[in-house]
């Protein structure tokens, strides 16, 4: 998940010991809230320094940083100086049959259903859901023990049973009341496919909830012909309300492009004015008194909510694509033998520091603070930059539109072309689940969503829209 640049962590949980990943607001393993044990850790750190007499006492404090260059900062926060203009039109070059197997998430044992728009599938912030969901079960299944009313709740309120005790009972923050055992989620596992596009996501194999989310769906142009819409938003792990920023922001993208591409629209001007609509959206998560809000956001710093966003439009002549942060869109043609291209420019600090020559790619995605974004949708960014371009590929082929949960391991076009399977374009509900399990084989160290998106759109799939 994306990252706003964060002050130093705990090493260890202060209550299992378990070494927390960068940017991990809650332990993995326990679940413990690791932003006030480091809050408790500076006070007792500042404490101890204020009433030291000794000379000695100061030395286990940590180091202060090394003088590497920064990018400029507003309001505490990194943010692009991106100057030049955004890219031009321009050609792009371009599996053989096989396929790879279907890769199926082992958490994966009940399908779960909701309802979407015609023409939409993803998930609308009031459900954080999407049709064709797969999500990993929270109950035992045939037995009677799984979910039902508790006798102990007074006026037999129904609760899911925990999955792991099978005694307890779930509390509004996803965790069993008797045995603490963090229960899967409705989003823990997500696949979602309409003809022509498809997409995945997976929580990944260290975060304890997902915070990206995707909206997949098809419009309609005015002259009848398809046009194919996929958006992926990857929550601010550092924000308050992430998932559910991720959520409202892809909800709204998709809505914006299915109301004005059969309008007649320019794919350019109207990708710009989706990622304004989902700026919107977020932003208005600001405003929310955070009563909705699990009760444990509170010990959050109250950072506005935010999240980065890419998304693609496929018509039968042309590709489009728009961004902030640090999510990503690549082109993969069908012949392997011609040149795969990355599509978006990343909104972050490794970025920066290789734009401006300071650094090679290599040393800043290196650095740890490569993912530090300099871009999101959010009420504390300082400026909105949508970026837009269009593409005319000469060739088919497929648009891969991904968080950096896929993209940390396939980063180059050609290690993403690799990963995605030869027959992509005829079956982009497979390739996605192929890529999300590329990921989680690579270690699945944050939240992974991809969509494929194969170009050119078909005649006659704009049909539900």
């Amino acid at each position: 998940m994306s990252q706003m640049p964060q002050p130093p962590q705990l090493s260890a949980c202060p209550t299992c010991d378990e070494p927390p990943q960068a940017g991990d607001r809650y332990c993995d393993q326990c679940g413990a809230d690791l932003t006030v044990a480091a809050a408790l850790a500076a006070e007792a750190a500042l404490s101890a320094e204020a009433i030291a007499d000794r000379p000695e006492a100061h030395g286990d404090l940590p180091e202060a940083h090394g003088d590497l260059p920064v990018p400029p900062r507003v309001n505490g926060a990194a943010r692009s100086t991106h100057p030049g203009p955004e890219p031009d039109d321009y050609e792009l070059a371009a599996p053989a049959p096989g396929g790879y197997g279907q890769v199926a998430d082992p958490r994966a044992a009940a399908a779960l259903g909701a309802l979407a728009a015609p023409g939409e599938s993803g998930m609308p912030p009031e459900t954080n859901a999407s049709t064709h969901t797969s999500a990993a079960s929270s109950a035992g299944s045939g037995t009677g023990t799984g979910t039902g009313v508790d006798p102990r709740l007074p006026g037999g309120e129904h609760r899911p049973r925990c999955a792991a005790c099978q005694e307890g009972t779930i509390d509004q923050d996803g965790y069993c009341e008797r045995c603490g055992y963090a229960q899967a989620r409705t989003r823990d596992h997500m696949e979602s496919e309409l003809e022509g596009v498809a997409a995945a996501s997976d929580r990944g194999l260290r975060h304890h909830r997902n915070e990206d989310a995707f909206s997949v769906s098809t419009a309609a142009l005015p002259d009848g012909s398809p046009a194919m819409v996929a958006v992926v938003c990857d929550g601010v792990s550092s924000a308050t309300r992430p998932d559910d920023a991720s959520a409202a922001a892809a909800h709204a993208a998709s809505q914006a492009l299915r109301a004005s591409l059969p309008h007649g629209a320019h794919p350019q001007q109207a990708m710009n004015e989706a990622i304004i609509a989902a700026a919107d959206a977020v932003n208005s998560l600001a405003l929310d008194t955070g009563a909705a809000a699990p009760h444990h956001e509170g010990q959050r710093h109250q950072n506005a909510p935010a999240c980065t966003i890419v998304s693609a439009v496929v018509t039968s002549d042309i590709l489009t694509v728009g961004w902030v942060g640090d999510s990503r869109a690549y082109w993969v043609p069908d012949d392997r033998n011609a040149p795969p291209a990355r599509l978006t420019e990343d909104d972050s600090w490794a970025a920066q520091m290789v734009a401006a020559g300071l650094m090679s790619e290599a040393q800043a995605y290196a650095d740890e603070r490569a993912h530090a974004i300099t871009g999101w949708l959010g009420a504390d960014a300082y400026e909105l930059e949508p970026h837009t371009a269009s593409y005319k590929p000469d060739r088919p082929g497929v648009v891969v539109v991904c968080t950096d949960g896929l993209w940390n391991y396939a980063e180059s076009a050609e290690q993403m072309a690799r990963a995605v399977p030869p027959d992509a374009r005829s079956r982009p509900l497979n390739s996605a689940q192929v890529l999300v399990g590329h990921a989680l084989d690579g270690g699945g160290h944050d939240n992974v969503t991809v969509a494929v998106v194969p170009f050119p759109a078909a005649p006659g799939r704009a049909g539900s829209a």
